[in-house]
């Protein structure tokens, strides 16, 4: 074996010294680790994927063998997800993609080296226990953040790698391109990845790191497809025949959910801020992880299960069943649940979470209006856009993933317009996204470590 892979070396390395064009053996040299990352984050992203989904079936397998084991995997799991990350990864905590926002904040020469605190093998380990663990504890939160921050540790690692004489690549585009491929595997949206790197992660022009964002992006979905199929996120709801008066209705569902989002964001923060202040030691932690844990249980036993897991049933169901009416209090339920799991202090990311919150209020608020089938799926994406940009403050990501993980390019305008009434709506509760304080908090704790 060891002989093949000598020859195999040699072959390459003929290959390569026969190229005569300098400038193309250094582009070469540039765009390797980029495929080569982008290779291990498509296998990442679907091993992930794979197995956080056996999570949330065992966690419903549980619940439907005897409803009442809820009351103990919901404690268990809350507290264990939190010992995990707080034992042996600290910043493995949460979404991930704080993490990584503020990675690329610190990609500079006097402070490059804090972001092993951020993005490293061992948060990649814990992200994936803890979070599925969370889960399997009925924890309502997605993995899509968490793999942006495997991806970003993937390919810090590659880049950490690179022999002495191999050409320098930028630190700041390694990470933002990991961060979109990391994105477009999780969600198997390519222009999804692109935008978000662009519209969230980018103070720099695109130009400088375009080659490597599309290249990276494309070779990570692709790996991702070839090992779990050719898929849509969610698959092709109906919404021909639907008439432009379904503007209207969009920009209610909109603007109501931007509003919600944005006070869920200063909600979640707030329970933050007050367990720092509050929670000083280990006991005082574990009591309230098991409160949230045996409150959010209680919830799925006597009133609606929907409260657990990312509650991709819910989008599913709302999307392409009969069964398109949500109660009046799931949308409730639907921010309660990441609320309690997001800022427990183990791993698990908000994306599907939120999604999931857009598409029961524009499920509740189609249902009272009498909207037809199709004109009902139409509003549900509006939300799930609006919801997740009230979240991000990222309209155009949003927009963008929706469209990618549907397949309703028709629908392009609508979603914009749904991203841009909830942008403008989030921003009269809060002027700063969840993400940018989160941000600045985990900028802050690595600056400290000095």
């Amino acid at each position: 074996m060891l002989k093949i892979l000598i020859l195999i070396r040699k072959s390459i390395k003929n290959s390569f010294d026969n190229i005569r064009n300098e400038q193309l053996k250094y582009n070469l040299l540039q765009a390797i680790p980029f495929w080569i990352a982008s290779v291990i984050t498509g296998f990442f992203a679907v091993l992930y994927a794979k197995i956080f989904a056996w999570g949330e079936n065992l966690m419903n397998f549980i619940f439907d063998w005897h409803a009442w084991m809820i009351f103990i995997i919901a404690p268990i799991g809350f507290v264990l997800s939190w010992w995990l990350v707080k034992e042996f990864a600290p910043n493995a905590k949460g979404s991930g993609i704080p993490q990584v926002m503020a990675a690329v904040e610190l990609a500079n020469p006097k402070e490059h080296k804090k972001i092993r605190s951020l993005l490293s093998l061992k948060i990649i380990i814990f992200k994936i226990i803890s979070s599925v663990v969370l889960v399997i504890g009925g924890g309502a939160v997605g993995r899509e953040g968490p793999t942006i921050q495997i991806a970003g540790s993937v390919f810090r690692k590659v880049n950490e790698y690179l022999p002495e004489w191999w050409p320098k690549i930028s630190k700041k585009n390694m990470i933002m391109t990991g961060a979109a491929a990391g994105l477009a595997a999780a969600f198997n949206t390519p222009l999804g990845g692109i935008v978000f790197a662009v519209e969230e992660l980018s103070k720099t022009h695109i130009n400088y790191f375009k080659t490597a964002l599309f290249t990276a992006v494309i070779i990570a979905g692709l790996t991702a497809q070839t090992l779990a199929g050719s898929y849509l996120y969610l698959g092709y709801p109906k919404t021909n025949d639907v008439s432009l008066m379904v503007m209207f209705p969009i920009i209610l569902v909109a603007a109501t959910a931007g509003i919600l989002a944005s006070h869920l964001s200063v909600i979640m923060l707030r329970i933050n801020n007050w367990k720092k202040k509050t929670l000083k030691t280990d006991k005082a932690n574990v009591i309230f992880l098991v409160i949230c844990a045996l409150f959010i249980a209680s919830i799925a036993y006597f009133i609606n299960r929907e409260i657990l897991g990312s509650g991709k049933e819910i989008m599913e169901r709302v999307l392409f069943t009969k069964n398109k009416h949500e109660d009046w209090y799931v949308p409730i339920l639907r921010m309660l649940g990441p609320a309690l799991s997001f800022t427990s202090g183990g791993a698990g990311g908000i994306f599907a979470p939120a999604l999931t919150a857009g598409a029961s209020i524009g499920s509740v608020i189609s249902g009272a209006i009498h909207l037809t089938p199709n004109e009902t799926n139409v509003v549900v994406l509006g939300g799930m856009v609006a919801f997740l940009t009230g979240i991000t403050r990222a309209p155009f990501t949003s927009a963008i993933i929706v469209l990618e993980m549907t397949d309703r390019h028709s629908l392009i305008f609508h979603l914009m317009l749904a991203g841009m009434v909830s942008s403008i709506a989030s921003i009269l509760v809060s002027r700063h996204s969840l993400y940018d304080v989160l941000k600045t908090n985990f900028l802050t704790e690595a600056r400290q470590q000095d």
